[in-house]
């Protein structure tokens, strides 16, 4: 039963990250597909958002996108949506190189590279090459938590622009991994230690046959009393990562006297609902503000919290804790929206873009072919809950 709710995990970041490229707003240029290591892969490309008549140099927010490693796109773009740019920053949303294409470290190797990248190009698209602020959510939160604390490992930065430094000056961290070990040996979250799970994809293997290489892909490895200032958001009811990956973080970076902002949603979930509202984007823009636009903000350890919206929540599959005490599940029309290309209603073989072994359990007649009363079955099947 473990090893299914891992399955389900990886539908459920998959059809969450990836969402359909974004129209900019009025006012914002949109420079796409921006190519930020030539000759490389074909994945690694940025776009860049700028205003149409804003003067520089601009402070930039740079969004990586989440996914487990292994999916996801640039085209959603968060801070774009959310209208920074319209607020003074430039935001930039890069695409990395994912699991199936390369283990671990190519992800942050590339996230580094599209980093130096655009310093290495601030003086074209008007950036300030000195306020550069990351953000990300689930592995993008990992990622981001990784640029964050490892600004002085050099076996991260290759490739080129090596005369630019891949330091940010701001890190955002919704709810990203930070320890592995810790993370997979947490009770309820055991489906993560086994070799198909997002992370063992990620760094190649196990995570506890693997110890040394899960160590070197930690953010909590890392870091030291240099590291930029970092808010962390974690939902306490996160059936993906545990909580306890933002505490683990914020507790080292404390110690450290590192700048760090922790803040618990109660009843919040892996992003969805919880994480909408007035409360949780002005503490982000604050943050942002304060870290990119000011001089004089302080150094401090703070831990604040809030409460996620009760009736928000009981339509939210991503808490994991569903409301008439049914199964999780992957809702039917998550699937079909992303997966049902000939708009049939139903889902083939060919068309399922999640994992082999999850279509083999959902297609329970095996006739290579997904209805919905097939999903229904399956999320209402008895025993217990995975």
């Amino acid at each position: 039963m473990k090893h299914i709710a891992c399955l389900l995990l990886m539908v459920a970041s998959f059809t969450s990250a990836h969402a359909q490229q974004q129209r900019a707003p009025a006012g914002v240029k949109a420079l796409r597909d921006l190519v930020y290591v030539e000759g490389g892969h074909e994945r690694n490309k940025l776009d860049l958002y700028l205003p149409e008549k804003a003067e520089g140099p601009l402070p930039l927010i740079i969004w990586v996108h989440g996914g487990g490693w292994q999916n996801g796109s640039k085209d959603g773009c968060p801070p774009l949506r959310a209208g920074y740019v319209a607020q003074g920053y430039a935001v930039a949303s890069i695409n990395y190189r994912l699991s199936g294409q390369a283990v671990f470290p190519a992800q942050i190797e590339d996230c580094k590279a599209a980093i130096r990248w655009l310093r290495a190009h601030a003086k074209e698209y008007a950036l300030d090459p000195q306020r550069f602020g990351v953000w990300g959510s689930s592995a993008g939160g990992h990622l981001v938590a990784l640029i964050g604390t490892s600004g002085d490992v050099k076996e991260f930065d290759v490739g080129a622009n090596l005369d630019q430094s891949s330091r940010v000056q701001a890190v955002c961290d919704y709810y990203g991994p930070t320890d592995f070990t810790v993370f997979v040996t947490t009770p309820g979250y055991e489906s993560h230690a086994t070799d198909v799970s997002p992370e063992a994809k990620l760094i190649g293997g196990a995570v506890m046959q693997n110890k040394d290489k899960a160590a070197r892909v930690n953010p909590i490895t890392y870091v030291t009393k240099d590291d930029p200032p970092f808010l962390m958001v974690h939902g306490d009811k996160d059936p993906t990562v545990p909580i306890n990956q933002s505490q683990l973080l914020f507790q080292a970076l404390k110690k450290t006297e590192v700048s760090a902002h922790f803040h618990t949603i109660h009843g919040a979930g892996h992003g969805g609902p919880g994480f909408v509202g007035k409360n949780i984007e002005e503490m982000v823009s604050q943050f942002f503000a304060e870290r990119l636009k000011s001089s004089s903000a302080k150094t401090e350890a703070l831990t604040t919290e809030s409460t996620a919206d009760a009736t928000l929540m009981e339509r939210d599959p991503r808490t994991g804790v569903p409301p008439t005490g049914g199964r999780r599940s992957i809702p039917w029309e998550a699937i079909t929206g992303r997966n049902d290309k000939d708009k049939d209603g139903k889902v083939s073989k060919e068309e399922f873009s999640g994992p082999p072994q999850l279509f083999k359990l959902l297609d329970q007649n095996s006739d290579g072919m997904l209805e919905q009363s097939e999903h229904e079955a399956f999320v209402n099947r008895p025993g217990p809950r995975p």
